[in-house]
């Protein structure tokens, strides 16, 4: 630590000398002067003190100014934010080397250096505001001569830092999956690098900023900090090396105990009570709570989390948790996740070094007290029942059940669990996701039965057809093929084989009601071609050449094909796509693409239903098919309406209520359950859609 010198004074406001404000400053006036003087303000250099016209000497009391300092115009007014009523002006505040707004209230601030405050701001009662000389407010750059040493870095998705990203202003998961993904493309790697130092300009002795309209009270520290207007900050302890967006339709606010050290938190965040959060990004409308532990993580939109702590994790959008006792590390997951309590995800290193991952996809749900090994990976909406799991899991299966037998000596899976035991969870989560979106993620998919999880059941058909080929019966010959074997028995006696290993230990795993699974996928394949095909307006009917079932890829919550994918990675790294507002317009307009795709993929599926060579019309769509699809809408509302009728019917669920009403009075009626009334919305209209295609 280097020593504490004195210095001549004028060392306080010696780095800044202009300012970015425009405006028509002017010294003070003579009268101005001594109305200062008279009200116990000081100055090491008056001169250096310059006004706008409306400026009102007056309402500036017992304060301090060093260095280069501009106030705007202050009128004998009030600013009103809730109950706290200020008197415009400066009272009892040093500042040093900034720039004033107009009808700005700085009460009681005990020190503020090299900050521009917007004009109608409250800043009230708060210890330190400085905005040092290299200040790069959350973003992962150099500045001009600093060393690399300097940069921060984000550690997500590994603790070891082996995927390591640069955070900045405006960052998705989109952008930080790309770039810890394709870590072997060093080309790649070094356009990120330079797209990112293209955000904020890497010049040293820029100002920090308050934005118009925000406030700032009861708060302690806060250092080279961005703050966009409308911002509501009270009570935080330190808030350092960030940028918080914010405006008047999308304001953010931090509350009591916050303490954030180099971070980007998004638009209309919320971050209250204790919260601890150093090297992240909190992208738009999500919120922090009830002291949770953030470190090196990136967190989608539309998110909460709420009193735990979460390490070294990648998260796209819509995820959910809310136990103190949950703990989630060095893991990504692709989005509508929720972490039960006591849920304990990739903590349980099993390697010469802390280099374990966790990958999940869409619908993530960990019950309680779930405590899951590096290295592991699970399809789309998989639910894990409470338990141990002392070995590395590979589940490809989606929509499936995991669980531990009651001696814990065999592995259970159950695929296409969701279909016959609680169709209502997924309707919900679908909707409930599309329901937080409040700053514009219309790219993101949230339907459970999306091109993702079609081609994850696609590949789940073909693993267990795999797995039913080892069964006695077929190897007897008493059934032709694996799959002969499942289309005829709901619930056979099947265990995964070595042709597709599922965990990492020697103890069984058996797969419940396999038969019933395979023709469900089979079914809810057939039903996401038909309705994608003639549920809504064809938008591109593809030739035979390009109709191909393409593998899909989340990108930060965006569904686009892997071709798609490896051609916006050549258009970074031959600098077609040179920054990152590029790249997300390119984004935007692959997401504008979306729904063409989806029908490519489905008239291609199509060509596998009929085993055609050549692309099948629409014409060809036989009314069987359509029918079938009437059946299954049917059969997915009536599995919606009876998975939340067992919470009015079920004995247990009722023990705590005296009567019908008092249970209506807590749970809500019925028939009035706002994602049943969506879900039938919904499955109507595709039902008569469907219904006219057969005339």
């Amino acid at each position: 630590m280097d020593d504490i010198s004195l210095q001549p004074i004028r060392h306080l406001g010696k780095t800044r000398i202009g300012g970015p404000l425009t405006g028509n400053w002017r010294p003070l006036t003579e009268p101005e002067l001594s109305t200062l003087k008279v009200n116990h303000n000081y100055s090491d250099n008056w001169s250096n003190l310059e006004v706008a016209e409306g400026f009102n000497p007056s309402l500036v009391s017992n304060c301090k100014f060093y260095g280069r300092v501009r106030i705007g115009k202050l009128t004998d007014e009030v600013i009103v934010y809730h109950s706290l009523i200020l008197p415009v002006g400066l009272y009892s505040s040093t500042i040093v080397s900034c720039i004033i707004g107009d009808n700005v209230a700085l009460h009681n601030l005990d020190y503020i250096s090299n900050f521009i405050v917007e004009d109608c701001c409250i800043i009230f009662n708060v210890n330190e505001m400085i905005t040092t000389e290299n200040a790069k407010f959350g973003n992962g750059i150099v500045m001009e001569g600093e060393c690399e040493d300097h940069r921060i870095w984000l550690e997500v998705a590994n603790e070891n830092g082996g995927r390591k990203i640069l955070p900045f202003v405006g960052l998705v998961p989109a952008d930080a999956w790309l770039w810890s993904k394709y870590r072997s493309d060093s080309k790649l790697m070094e356009r990120m690098i330079e797209m990112t130092a293209k955000v904020y300009k890497p010049q040293p002795g820029n100002y920090g900023r308050i934005g118009r309209k925000s406030v700032i009270k009861n708060s302690r520290t806060l250092k080279d900090v961005m703050i966009g207007s409308h911002a509501y900050i009270k009570g935080a302890n330190k808030l350092k090396n960030l940028t918080i967006n914010s405006n008047a339709a999308w304001p953010s606010q931090i509350g009591e105990g916050c303490e954030l050290l180099n971070g980007i938190i998004g638009y209309n965040c919320r971050i209250f009570y204790g919260v601890k959060a150093l090297r992240f990004v909190l992208c738009n409308n999500s919120e922090l709570k009830y002291g949770t532990r953030l470190i090196n993580t990136v967190l989608g939109p539309n998110s909460t989390i709420s009193c735990c702590e979460v390490l070294n994790s990648l998260i796209f959008g819509s995820h959910e948790q809310h136990h103190n006792s949950s703990f989630l590390c060095a893991s990504l997951l692709k989005g509508q996740t929720n972490i039960a309590s006591a849920a304990t995800v990739g903590s349980n290193h099993n390697s010469r070094a802390p280099d374990g991952e966790i990958v999940a996809d869409r619908g993530f749900w960990p019950g309680l007290a779930v405590s899951l090994k590096h290295n592991s990976r699970f399809a789309a909406f998989i639910l894990i029942a409470k338990g141990s799991y002392p070995a590395e899991l590979d589940i490809p299966l989606p929509f499936t059940l995991v669980s531990n037998s009651h001696d814990s000596k065999t592995l259970l899976l159950s695929p296409g669990y969701w279909f016959h035991h609680n169709l209502y969870a997924l309707a919900r989560n679908s909707a409930k996701a599309k329901a937080r979106e409040k700053c514009g993620e219309e790219l993101l998919e949230y339907d459970w039965l999306a091109p993702d999880t079609v081609d994850q059941m696609r590949s789940g058909l073909k693993i267990m057809e795999a797995w039913a080929e080892e069964t006695p019966e077929v190897k007897n010959g008493t059934y032709t093929s694996g799959a002969a074997f499942l289309a005829s028995n709901p619930s056979p006696t099947l265990f995964a084989t070595d042709s597709y290993r599922i965990e990492a230990s020697r103890r069984p795993v058996r797969i419940l009601h396999a038969g019933r699974a395979w023709n469900d996928f089979h079914r809810m394949i057939r039903f996401y071609v038909i309705r994608t095909l003639l549920g809504s307006t064809l938008q591109h009917v593809p030739t035979a050449s390009t109709a191909s079932p393409d593998s899909w890829v989340n990108l930060g919550g965006q569904l686009i094909t892997r071709p798609k994918l490896s051609k916006m990675i050549s258009l970074i790294k031959n600098g077609e796509l040179s920054d990152w507002p590029s790249l997300h317009q390119h984004y935007h307009s692959l997401g504008q693409n979306y729904d063409a795709d989806k029908q490519s993929h489905a008239l291609a599926l199509l060509q596998e239903i009929f085993g055609s060579p050549e692309t099948p019309k629409l014409s060809a769509i036989t009314p069987a098919l359509i029918t079938e699809a009437l059946q299954t809408a049917a059969f997915i509302l009536e599995g919606i309406k009876k998975s939340r009728l067992k919470d009015y019917q079920k004995h247990f669920r009722n023990i705590n209520f005296d009567s019908p009403d008092e249970r209506d009075a807590v749970l809500g009626l019925y028939h009035k359950d706002a994602f049943i009334q969506q879900a039938t919305h919904t499955l109507d209209a595709l039902r008569q859609t469907l219904k006219f295609h057969l005339q």
